[in-house]
């Protein structure tokens, strides 16, 4: 029967039946009334833009549904709803399912309810429960969580809106947040990633040298505290050891620039640095174009500062480097 009992873009046929039989008394469904009462109700169909009066299918199909009414003493509809308001929103987590559960039930009193022409209005109610749901659980999460929980449903940005009657300006800025926390987490993924096979130590010390808060290390890589502590601690000493160690380097390379103490350079070597130092100091006596000039001949600094200090010891020097 499907397709006679719909009309584009209007309520199902079988919708409004049952929406004008639950109007009725049960005065208006007893036998003697019953017939002038189909009348009636054909006719305010009409008016609906469906014809039933004139259309001998629609016109069964409306007896059989007050026959009905009559016989179980009460609307299909208020089952029906009554069977609509007790689902949760475990029961409509498929809808499909939940389609075929909700009329199984109600199917059972109402055989007519299980014309499968029916399914796709019947799904659309469950559907808006769904969202009439969502929408419950949302408005009782705090902040903007309820936003968040939503847009996670794929729901749309108008219906959201409309639906826990917030502004659209306040979902946008719920929306950039939590795409920046995806983002956020997206990268925090991707470092665990490239340590995935060390301990949590390991993981905790990689992502405080990628920036990462402690915070975000606990709620998006679910690393405990004291672990990240311990891992401070031993980035700190790294740290420091790394410190020393170009300290160390750096105090090394000074000392194989600056060249040997004075008492340590061999004769041999001494008389010839004398030679140079005489020449140099034939060009100049500033002292900043002497160490300039002995430096660029590599000539230790030891013996540079007694030849700016004290030139006249270059005599003695020479004189116990000859013996």
């Amino acid at each position: 029967m499907g397709d006679e009992f719909t009309a584009k873009g209007r309520e199902a046929l079988w919708l409004l039946m049952a929406r004008k039989i639950r109007d009725l008394s049960d005065s208006d469904v007893e036998s003697g009334n019953r017939e002038g009462t189909i009348q009636r109700v054909a006719r305010e169909l009409d008016e609906t833009g469906y014809n039933v009066s004139r259309h001998g299918g629609n016109m069964m199909q409306l007896r059989r549904e007050v026959e009905a009414r009559a016989e179980v003493g009460r609307p299909m509809l208020d089952d029906f709803d009554d069977a609509v308001a007790k689902l949760s929103l475990e029961d409509v987590e498929n809808l499909r399912t939940a389609t075929v559960a909700l009329v199984r039930k109600v199917g059972e009193m109402w055989p007519e309810i299980k014309d499968l022409g029916r399914r796709a209005a019947i799904q659309e109610i469950i559907e808006q429960k769904k969202l009439d749901l969502q929408f419950a659980e949302a408005k009782g999460m705090e902040g903007d969580l309820g936003i968040r929980y939503l847009i996670g449903e794929e729901i749309s940005k108008a219906t959201i809106v409309e639906g826990i009657g917030i502004t659209g300006e306040r979902y946008d800025e719920a929306l950039s947040a939590l795409q920046a926390e995806q983002a956020k987490r997206a990268r925090i993924e991707g470092l665990l990633d490239e340590v995935a096979d060390t301990t949590a130590l390991e993981k905790a010390k990689h992502l405080i040298k990628s920036d990462v808060s402690e915070a975000d290390i606990a709620e998006f890589a679910g690393i405990e505290p004291d672990v990240v502590d311990d891992a401070k601690t031993a980035l700190a000493e790294e740290l420091e050891a790394k410190r020393r160690q170009a300290e160390e380097e750096a105090a090394a390379k000074k000392a194989a620039a600056e060249g040997p103490a004075l008492d340590a350079i061999p004769p041999d070597e001494m008389l010839t640095y004398i030679e140079s130092i005489r020449e140099i100091l034939e060009f100049s006596d500033v002292e900043d174009e002497i160490r300039t000039m002995c430096e660029q001949s590599s000539i230790p600094k030891s013996l540079v500062d007694v030849v700016v200090s004290d030139p006249d010891k270059l005599d003695e020097l020479e004189q116990a480097a000859e013996g």
